[in-house]
């Protein structure tokens, strides 16, 4: 059982210390092993407040700029695969877009968000490639996270995954990306690295600060 003040890594299971204390947002904690910084999940939003959150996002397929800040995901991503590679957008959010994108490089790929398109059998399925967009920091259970998206992939698949990169720690305090009240867990190389090794992963390339490509091993 983990311990009820929040010190445990929700991403590795080790201990972690204390890393900030905000009045607001409550405290974090970075973990001593795998470097994952977590918000103390006594501070999550409930299931209802987090969806609430969501749905004032103004993400849109026709919005060209969004279109382009997914390119910086699906750009490095889309040079690594096959062609017919089949592939799954995990947490595609209230406007889902990613998916058409690949569908229009010529790459069939569906979507899956837990509370906007919540398609069970989309998660019984193995693909060759998964995209993660704006999604991890969300996690409140990352390592439960992603030993599931490992499975959902076939032997040599890919997961490309992009978040916003834990800054210093003297930056964190006035970091916008965690006065997101639904950004819970904040990821470093040294994350991704961990990652990797635990879940059967080569090691993760990062053609871009916020981007991170892990190949599943053959």
């Amino acid at each position: 059982m983990a311990p009820a003040d929040g010190s445990a890594c929700p991403l590795c299971g080790s201990g972690g210390g204390l890393f900030h204390a905000d009045a607001r947002m409550g405290a974090y904690r970075r973990c001593a092993r795998c470097g994952l910084v977590w918000l103390d999940p006594r501070r999550h939003p409930s299931r209802e407040a987090e969806r609430a959150h969501y749905t004032t996002h103004q993400n849109s397929p026709a919005d060209p700029r969004y279109r382009e800040f997914l390119g910086r995901l699906w750009a490095p991503l889309r040079e690594r695969l096959a062609p017919g590679a089949r592939g799954l957008d995990f947490g595609s959010g209230p406007g889902p877009t990613l998916h058409l994108m690949a569908q229009a490089d010529g790459f069939p790929c569906t979507h899956y968000d837990p509370f906007f398109a919540p398609a069970a059998e989309r998660l019984a399925c193995r693909y060759d490639f998964i995209t993660c967009s704006e999604t991890a920091e969300h996690f409140h259970r990352p390592g439960r996270e992603f030993a599931r998206l490992r499975a959902l992939l076939r032997p040599g698949g890919w997961l490309g995954v992009m978040t916003s990169p834990l800054p210093a720690p003297a930056a964190f305090p006035r970091w916008h990306y965690r006065m997101d009240p639904t950004h819970v867990a904040f990821y470093s190389p040294r994350a991704f690295a961990w990652i990797a090794a635990a879940h059967g992963f080569d090691r993760p390339e990062f053609p871009d600060p916020r981007v991170a490509l892990l190949r599943a091993r053959i």
